[in-house]
């Protein structure tokens, strides 16, 4: 009998990280889950049979330490992200610029730093990086959000040309509107009603079990199948500008 194979969700504890996990498990996948609060991601790994491992990707100390305690890694899913704030450039705060770029940048570089050499000692290792539409087109009040997000993406396309030839596939998918727990709240600085906005008139935004699904189907794909780059947005969507809102 084959080893189980090991997924590591980051950013666990809600929202698609959390549908993820949950997904993976139901695939077959043992899932260490990790995020910065500790009393969710217990739960949740005591849900699905997994791990739990509190950690902060943006403190690379932390990251390392994990990685010399988690052991074999078949799947990193880079979940871990966020937006704060719709200001213009112009009237941005560079606190929370960096905030993001070290959460959806430095936080994906490091994970995956750390656990490469484990991903590809299993001779078939993924590098998932969750990133957005906002990572391959601008709109207005989101240039810290987008300027993070293209970084991600940039990161997972060098990436690919860098391992080309080894045993590690690198994905990228690129979710569009998402009525995910907690996303719209934080960035809105947990003002519900603007949160609320955000998604005012759509049918039916995607869900995070939408895009837990995605995941699955990237992750589970014949080891020779590499899916570079998936963009999955609800149907009321056609672009990050182009949004069908019913009256």
């Amino acid at each position: 009998m084959s080893e189980q194979k090991v997924a590591v969700v980051t950013g666990a504890s809600s929202g698609i990280g959390a549908a993820t996990a949950r997904r993976l498990a139901a695939d077959g996948f043992e899932v260490v889950v990790t995020a910065r609060r500790t009393e969710r991601i217990e739960a949740l790994a005591k849900e699905i049979g997994g791990r739990a491992y509190t950690l902060d990707v943006t403190d690379r100390a932390a990251v390392d330490a994990f990685a010399a305690q988690v052991g074999r890694v078949d799947v990193l899913v880079n979940n871990a992200g966020g937006a704060i704030g719709a200001e213009s450039v112009e009237a941005g705060d560079p606190a929370d610029w960096r905030t993001m770029y070290e959460v959806n940048v430095l936080g994906v570089l490091h994970v995956t730093q750390a656990l490469l050499p484990a991903l590809r000692a299993t001779g078939d290792g993924t590098v998932l990086v969750m990133s957005s539409t906002a990572a391959l087109a601008a709109y207005e009040g989101g240039g810290g959000y987008v300027a993070a997000k293209h970084a991600a993406h940039t990161i997972a396309a060098t990436l690919r040309l860098e391992l080309c030839g080894e045993p590690i596939r690198v994905i990228e998918i690129a979710p569009g509107m998402v009525k995910s727990e907690g996303f719209a709240v934080t960035r809105f600085r947990g003002d519900e009603d603007k949160a609320a906005a955000v998604y005012a008139g759509v049918a039916e935004p995607l869900t995070s079990e939408d895009i837990a699904d995605t995941v699955s189907w990237a992750v589970t794909r014949p080891s020779h199948v590499n899916i570079d780059l998936l963009v999955v947005r609800p149907r009321a969507q056609a672009a990050n500008h182009k949004v069908h809102r019913e009256q």
